[in-house]
C-alpha cells in the first residue's frame, strides 16, 4: 500500500507526496513522488499518464515537508522523484540525502541539452 499526503498551498493549489514500493522488493526500498497540481484528482491524473496505473491517495499520513514543497514548486516540471529510505533505518551524519530528480529521469526520456 502506497503511503502518501497531500498540502493545500494558500493559492488554492496542493502538492501531493506518494511513497510507492520499488519494483526490486522491499529491501531495495522504494520511490518518493511529488506534484503540484490543481487539485487531488489532477496530480494522480498526471502520475497514471504517465504509467503508475494503481496510484490512489487514501489519507493523509506522510503529507509533504516544507523543503519538500519548495522543491516541487521550483522545479518547472512540478514533478519530481527520489528513493525513499529504508523503514527502520536510523539516519546519521554519514547519511547523505538524495537530491530530487526530475521525472524524465525515472522514466528514461532524454533531456534537452542547451
Amino acid at each position: 500500500m502506497a503511503a502518501g499526503g497531500f498540502c493545500k498551498l494558500p493559492n488554492g493549489t496542493v502538492v501531493v507526496a506518494l511513497n510507492l514500493p520499488s519494483p526490486a522488493g522491499p529491501e531495495a526500498g522504494g520511490v518518493r513522488f511529488l506534484v503540484h497540481a490543481h487539485n487531488r484528482a489532477r496530480a494522480l491524473t498526471r502520475l497514471r499518464n504517465l504509467g503508475l496505473r494503481s496510484v490512489y491517495l487514501r489519507g493523509n499520513a506522510a503529507p509533504p515537508t516544507p523543503d519538500e514543497i519548495t522543491a516541487v514548486l521550483h522545479h518547472p516540471d512540478g514533478l519530481i522523484w527520489r528513493t525513499a529510505p529504508v523503514a527502520g533505518t536510523v539516519g546519521g551524519p554519514d547519511l547523505v540525502q538524495e537530491l530530487w530528480h526530475p521525472i524524465r529521469a525515472l522514466l528514461g526520456r532524454p533531456t534537452a541539452q542547451t
